[in-house]
C-alpha cells in the first residue's frame, strides 16, 4: 500500500505534487500505528472512563494533528498547511456524525459501557485499513483517468442529497439487531450466546466454539465503515489531491474517536441541524470536485481555492452549531412555560 500511495501523483486538486516521501509514510504510519497500540493498552482492562478522562485523552488527540499541521506548513509551506487542516476539519465533521451511527449500534446491541471502548477501538481499526484501501485506490484512479474527479463530485453530490433528506424527515433511526443482514448471516453458521463475556469475541459452550454479542457488534461496527470510507475519502480527494495529506487527515481524524465518543455522547443529541451541515459540506466539495474536472476540460471554468474552501467549511459548522443552540433553547423554553398537569395539582383526599 505505501508503495501505490507514495508513487501516484495525481492531477490534485491544490499541491502540484505529493509531498509523502518514503522517510515521512513511514513515520507517520508508524505514528499512527504507535497511537493506536497505545488505545488498544488502554481498552485492555475493560472500565467506563469518567468525562475528566474522555476529555483528556480527546484533547490529546486533537492536539497532535494541530501541532503535526503547524509543522507541515512550516516545513512544506502554506498551501500544503491549508489543504491539511481543510481536510482535517472536514474529516473530523464527518467522524462525528459517524459517531452518532455508533452511538445507535451500541445502544441496539445494548453493549455494556465499559465494553464500549473496545468495541470503538475495533472500528477505529478497521476504518483505517479500509481507508488505507480507498486512498490507494482513489490516488490510481485520479492518476490514471481524469473522470475519477466528476465521479467522486457526483458521490458526493448523491450522500448529500441522502444526508440532507435523513435531516429534514426527522425519522427514528433506532436499529432492529435482528433485521441486520450481517447478524442474519453470522447466525446461519456459527452459534451466539446471549451474554457478552468481557472483551472475548469467541467463547467455548458446550463443547462448541460460539460468538459473543461482541462479536456481532464489531461485525456491524465494521460494515458501517465500508459505507464511511466511501463518502469519507472522495471527500478530502475534493480538498487535496496529495495521496500522503488525504491517509494523514483521515488517520488523524479517526484516532481518538474512542475517547470523544464519552465525551459527545450526550452533545450529539443536541447538534439537531449537524446532519444539514454536512449535506451542505458535502454537496460544497461534490460541486468543487466537478468544477475542477471541467477546468482540466474547459480551462475558462472557475475553480474553488483551498482557502475559500476552508471559509465555507469553518463558517458552515460555526452557522448549525449556533442554530443547533438556539433550537435546544427554544424547546427548553416551550416545554417550561407548559402547563402543568392538572391532575398534578389536585389536593389529596
Amino acid at each position: 500500500m505505501l508503495t501505490a500511495l507514495s508513487a501516484a501523483t495525481p492531477p490534485p486538486t491544490g499541491s502540484a505534487e505529493s509531498i509523502g516521501s518514503p522517510t515521512l509514510w513511514i513515520a507517520t504510519i508508524a505514528g499512527v500505528a504507535a497511537l493506536f497500540v497505545i488505545d488498544f493498552l488502554i481498552t485492555r482492562r475493560p472500565h467506563d472512563p469518567s468525562m475528566r478522562e474522555a476529555i483528556g485523552w480527546s484533547a490529546f488527540y486533537i492536539a497532535i494533528p494541530v501541532v503535526f499541521g503547524g509543522w507541515l506548513w512550516w516545513q512544506y509551506g502554506s498551501q500544503q498547511g491549508v489543504e491539511y487542516y481543510t481536510g482535517y476539519i472536514v474529516e473530523k465533521s464527518l467522524s462525528v456524525d459517524n459517531l452518532f451511527v455508533f452511538i445507535i449500534l451500541l445502544s441496539a446491541f445494548a453493549v455494556p459501557r465499559e465494553l464500549r471502548q473496545r468495541v470503538l477501538l475495533i472500528g477505529v481499526g478497521g476504518a483505517l485499513l479500509l481507508r488505507g484501501i480507498f486512498i490507494a485506490l482513489g490516488a490510481q484512479m485520479i492518476a490514471s483517468f481524469a473522470w475519477t474527479f466528476l465521479l467522486f463530485g457526483a458521490i458526493l453530490l448523491a450522500t448529500a442529497v441522502k444526508v440532507g433528506r435523513d435531516a429534514l424527515s426527522h425519522t427514528d433511526h433506532s436499529i432492529d439487531v435482528d433485521q441486520l443482514r450481517s447478524v442474519k448471516l453470522i447466525r446461519r453458521f456459527y452459534p451466539v450466546t446471549d451474554t457478552y463475556a468481557g472483551t472475548n469475541l469467541t467463547v467455548r459452550q458446550d463443547g462448541k466454539r460460539a460468538l459473543t454479542p461482541l462479536a456481532l457488534v464489531a461485525v456491524a461496527i465494521l460494515g458501517t465503515d465500508i459505507v464511511f470510507a466511501i463518502d469519507s475519502v472522495p471527500a478530502v480527494y475534493g480538498i487535496t489531491g496529495d495521496p500522503y495529506l488525504v491517509f494523514a487527515t483521515n488517520a488523524f481524524a479517526l484516532l481518538g474517536l474512542r475517547a470523544l465518543y464519552f465525551v459527545l455522547e450526550g452533545a450529539l443529541a443536541k447538534l439537531v441541524h449537524l446532519g444539514h451541515g454536512l449535506s451542505l459540506i458535502l454537496a460544497f466539495i461534490g460541486v468543487k470536485l466537478v468544477l475542477h474536472w471541467a477546468h482540466g476540460v474547459w480551462p475558462g471554468v472557475p475553480e474553488i481555492p483551498t482557502l475559500l474552501s476552508l471559509g465555507v467549511i469553518i463558517g458552515i459548522l460555526a452557522v448549525v452549531t449556533v442554530t443547533s443552540l438556539l433550537a435546544n433553547r427554544r424547546v427548553d423554553a416551550e416545554k417550561a412555560d407548559e402547563p402543568e398537569d392538572e391532575t398534578s395539582s389536585v389536593p389529596q383526599a
